[in-house]
């Protein structure tokens, strides 16, 4: 059974959420179920769901089931033995796109370890079946790392999406407790190798990276961290205040101000970021559509 999520005190008021358009909010959801599909907002307990669905009509979409293959410690999605791929998920996506009547669709997944592309080639099918069904609306996807395997990573890219996600989620030394089954010069290499094919082949394509804060990190390896992303020439940043599902997942060790992320923000457009998402509710793709439409695209 899960416990109540350890939390460092009180939330404070810049944490809490009002709750609005409860029957748009329930739209979403059926639409959700009616096509079968699995949202991260859910999956992940994201505290930004009643604003994206009741206010925004929007979701992002999770791929490949609802079961992950690695055991990352604050991560409240599934975890075992994930089953089948669904051939027909890609489309049904595109549908879900449509009926919302998107003009900015966010997709991501659950590790697939178990797939020898790690789930490639199903990103690139989904990308290509939302173009198909919804001209001229403009894709971001929130991929894992695919083992390092450089040709999954490629087959992502060739199906051009307008913004190509990957998180580091927290910094270099809290990763063996974060994120056991992950290492994070291969995200950071991920991220390398999709901007020099941003910059031999797709000008327009962005590159994303972001992480949480409040699990122990100090401000200088945040900092360092954003100066690592600068490096691998990663175009927009996200910083969000973690927040524990349950009880049974890692603890909080502190709420991070307004003031501070403000300035990470600040300190970011000063590196050379185009864009910086930085606030106690920001989450990966939390106004995604707003931020790529701010840098032109």
């Amino acid at each position: 059974m899960a416990r109540p999520p350890v939390l460092p005190g009180p939330r404070p008021d810049w944490l809490k959420i009002r709750i609005p358009a409860p029957e748009v909010v329930e739209e979403v959801h059926g639409l959700m179920r009616e096509k079968k599909l699995v949202t991260v907002c859910e999956e992940a307990r994201c505290p930004n769901l009643n604003e994206c669905w009741g206010v925004h009509r929007t979701a992002t979409f999770m791929l490949m089931g609802e079961i992950c293959t690695r055991h990352c410690s604050f991560c409240s999605v599934g975890k075992g033995k994930p089953g089948q791929l669904d051939p027909e998920e890609p489309q049904r996506v595109a549908e879900a796109v449509a009926s919302l009547k998107l003009k900015f669709a966010v997709v991501t997944s659950v590790n697939r370890d178990d797939l020898p592309d790690g789930g490639a080639a199903h990103f690139a099918q989904t990308i290509r079946w939302i173009r198909t069904l919804n001209a001229g609306c403009g894709v971001e996807v929130l991929i894992p790392d695919f083992r390092g395997m450089e040709d999954a990573l490629q087959q992502v890219l060739e199906a051009e999406p307008e913004v190509l996600n990957h998180n580091v989620e927290t910094v270099p030394r809290l990763y063996k407790r974060v994120r056991p089954d992950a290492n994070y010069e291969q995200s950071m290499t991920v991220l390398s190798r999709a901007a020099a094919y941003r910059d031999r082949v797709a000008p327009e394509m962005r590159t994303k990276s972001g992480i949480m804060v409040g699990l122990g990190e100090t401000e200088d390896e945040i900092l360092d961290l954003m100066k690592d992303w600068r490096a691998a020439s990663v175009n927009i940043a996200t910083l969000g205040q973690y927040l524990p599902p349950t009880g049974n997942h890692l603890p909080l060790e502190r709420f991070v101000t307004p003031a501070e992320f403000e300035m990470y923000r600040r300190k970011g457009e000063e590196m050379g970021f185009q864009r910086v998402e930085s606030g106690p509710l920001v989450r990966s793709s939390y106004h995604a559509a707003d931020g790529y439409a701010a840098m032109g695209g």
